[in-house]
């Protein structure tokens, strides 16, 4: 027996058969997951608020990251570092992604000075800053689930996540394995705190992924699955 010749052959056999076995174990896991829970319907979209640009920004049809940075925005330097460094340079290429942070009227310079420090030379034209009064800032906020308020600046390190139809993003269930087996009350995610890292690489990263991979197999007709709401997570619990 030529052990060389069948060595050879058991080698291109693997190097063959293991990608097709990745991919195997890769189709059922885009196509059978859990779509991401809406936990909160009809935000209210942006027209009253202005940008730096001649461009209008809305929430419509976009896939959106919302944030509040307040009057005092270079205060949130940390919080807007972590935001790009973790989801804006992650998913800045895909289609219709954008992160819209509201500010108040006056803010505009201070703005500018942010900007500067997070840049890195790196491109922010699906990251805009748009301006309006305080309470259309906090007409907005109300229309969000949160289990916090604005501060009295009128800002938050928590940011949100809408889709292109105006619904709230998160999680209605976001009990652990272990709190799950000892039935421990349930708890949602509704929002995202930039200043934990963990929370944005792992919970939020996964939570954009999913809701990417929905729009996407709905633009190829492959969705089949509805998408749970916080009325569905009620009437378990009832």
């Amino acid at each position: 027996m030529d052990y060389k010749k069948v060595s050879r052959y058991v080698v291109l056999g693997v190097l063959f058969f293991l990608p097709v076995t990745f991919l195997l174990f890769l189709y059922p896991a885009t196509h059978n997951y859990t779509p991401l829970d809406i936990v909160n319907e009809s935000v209210l979209d942006l027209q009253q608020f202005t940008s730096n640009s001649e461009e209008q920004i809305l929430l419509k049809d976009h896939i959106t990251v919302l944030g509040f940075f307040g009057h005092n925005p270079l205060d949130k330097t940390i919080t807007a570092s972590n935001l790009k460094e973790l989801v804006y340079d992650k998913f800045k290429g895909f289609k219709r992604f954008q992160i819209v942070v509201l500010m108040p009227k006056g803010t505009e310079e201070a703005v500018e000075k942010l900007k500067a420090e997070i840049n890195s030379y790196e491109d922010l034209r699906f990251w805009h800053f748009i301006f309006g009064e305080p309470n259309k800032i906090q007409k907005v906020f109300f229309t969000l689930e949160s289990h916090t308020d604005l501060s009295e600046n009128l800002d938050t390190d928590r940011v949100f996540i809408i889709d292109k139809d105006l619904n709230q993003r998160g999680r209605l269930d976001d009990r652990t394995d272990n709190e799950l087996e000892k039935k421990k009350p349930v708890y949602g995610l509704n929002s995202y705190d930039c200043i934990e890292v963990a929370e944005i690489k792992n919970k939020m990263s996964e939570d954009m992924r999913i809701l990417f991979t929905e729009y996407r197999q709905k633009r190829k007709g492959e969705f089949n699955s509805d998408t749970r709401r916080a009325s569905d997570l009620k009437a378990e619990v009832n």
